[in-house]
């Protein structure tokens, strides 16, 4: 669909419309020239576009690991009741 309307808007910019009031007509004539060239520059735009992000990205993700390093982190899961179960087992040993 975003495909369809990009065309449509490279397809209006290439276009020369004009419009006889006398003879009530119309003449709509395309470019195929200039619809490539519109194309091209599109595609150049987007692919800078697309570059500077990933720059962007790139930077932030490294200014992200400057700023907050290397992180370790223990993680101590117990089941439920465990707790229960283990201060009966200690009361009952002592």
């Amino acid at each position: 669909m975003r495909l369809m309307l990009a065309f449509a808007v490279l397809a209006l910019a290439a276009c020369n419309v004009d419009s006889d009031g006398g003879n009530d007509t119309v003449t709509l004539e395309y470019n195929q020239q200039r619809i490539e060239e519109g194309a091209a520059k599109a595609a150049r735009t987007a692919e800078s576009v697309g570059s500077s992000v990933g720059n962007v990205a790139e930077g932030t993700a490294r200014a992200i690991k400057d700023e907050v390093g290397d992180i370790d982190v223990d993680v101590k899961r117990r089941r439920p009741g465990e707790e229960a179960a283990n201060a009966a087992a200690m009361t009952n040993s002592q």
